[in-house]
Parts: structure tokens; sequence; C-alpha cells
């Protein structure tokens, strides 16, 4: 077989293999707990004006 050729039975190992994750009830990350700082000179208002004009785009 040659480098970069399908090889099918590779896929299907594969494809077992990502289908045999376990994913727990603990991993939903829905709380942060932490602190967010921002520093800037800049308004609420502000903010707000440039979120909406890069969302426009």
């Amino acid at each position: 077989m040659s480098m970069g050729a399908y090889d099918e039975d590779e896929h299907e190992r594969r494809e077992r293999k990502n289908n045999e994750v376990d994913v727990s009830e603990d991993d939903d990350r829905t709380a942060y707990h932490g602190t967010v700082e921002y520093e800037g000179d800049e308004s609420a208002e502000d903010l707000l004006d440039q979120f909406e004009e890069i969302t426009s785009e």
C-alpha cells in the first residue's frame, strides 16, 4: 500500500475506537468559578456599539 492510500480496515478501527469514548455526567462544565477583569476607558454603550459593528459585518 502506498503512502496516503485509503485503508478501510484502519478507518473502521478508528470509527470503533471513537464510538467507545465514555462521556460521563460530570463532564458538563456549566459553572464557571473565577473572576474576569477588564481594563479600558470605553463605556458599556461604546462596547455594545462596537459589538454590533462586528456582528453586522
